[in-house]
């Protein structure tokens, strides 16, 4: 190319930059505009709006909010808003009760989602799950700081006395295994489970290492520490009821892409952080 083609081709580009006129402007307009945001996926026919629940002792992921004690906040209240920009349906984080009448609700289809459940084979009966799981949580045996048991394996628990919340799950295997060979006592709340562990009614508490801790932190007393190795390691996630009147292929195939797509992005960690700092917020208060 000669130096006054090359000069001539510099300063059409310059120009394309500084504004230029004719068909050539529009052009540049064109190349410079935004893509155009992605179209909202349709309604669904009989599924207007989805109410969910969850957990609402399961800080940082789920609590009653305690301005609108019917509603429920936390990161998984966060995920369920995503979720309802993305499947095109708006969804109520609702507060029903404590976890036992959650599980209740679904099995009837008086709720439609679960914000946050392990996987467990008697549940599949009355409700899908989404993967992958959007959270894996590390659930652990607590025990006082004065008076910790010795713990490496579930064996050294059997002559002990245990405590957790009503329908909580730890997975399969040690689910089994404490049915058979533990003596574990279940109770309403985590609050009362902390209590019966700092009060010398149990030697250890089994629960999730997060919520756990931020429960104690906030009701004081006897100090208390987890132990390791954890008992099980399990992924959280999002369940539909069967007899949710949504569900339908066509919604079970959005919430599916969806989950992948939450998987991709990893905007959890987010969620999870924001859950944190509004806990400790509201703790303070």
């Amino acid at each position: 190319m000669s130096l006054r083609s090359l000069a001539a081709s510099s300063f059409a580009l310059i120009g394309l930059t500084l504004g230029v006129t004719g068909p050539d402007a529009s052009f540049a307009q064109a190349s410079a505009a935004p893509a155009p945001a992605p179209a909202a996926p349709p309604p669904i026919a009989g599924c207007p709006a989805l109410v969910a629940s969850g957990n609402p002792q399961y800080p940082p992921y789920l609590w009653r909010d305690p301005v609108d004690e019917q509603k429920l906040v936390g990161a998984n209240a966060e995920l369920m808003q995503w979720l309802a920009t993305e499947i095109g349906i708006p969804i109520e984080t609702r507060y029903v009760g404590p976890w036992g009448r959650v599980q209740e609700e679904m099995r009837a289809g008086r709720i439609d989602l679960i914000a946050g459940a392990f996987f467990t084979l008697p549940r599949t009966e009355y409700m899908d799950y989404f993967h992958p799981a959007f959270r894996e949580t590390r659930s652990v045996i607590w025990t006082r700081v004065s008076a910790p048991v010795p713990y490496k394996r579930w064996s050294d628990l059997a002559s002990r006395q245990g405590v957790t919340v009503i329908n909580n799950s730890f997975g399969v295997d040690f689910d089994n295994y404490a049915r058979q060979s533990l003596k574990i006592n279940h109770v309403a709340s985590i609050e009362q489970a902390i209590q019966m562990l700092q009060r010398g009614r149990a030697d250890y508490m089994i629960y999730e290492d997060t919520p756990a801790e931020a429960y104690a932190a906030r009701n004081g007393g006897p100090a208390i520490q987890p132990l390791l190795p954890a008992i099980a390691r399990e992924g959280l996630h999002v369940t539909l009821s069967h007899r949710s009147r949504c569900n339908t292929p066509e919604l079970r195939g959005r919430i599916a892409r969806a989950v992948y797509k939450l998987s991709q992005e990893r905007v959890m960690s987010r969620f999870v952080e924001q859950g944190f700092l509004l806990w400790r917020k509201q703790s303070s208060l």
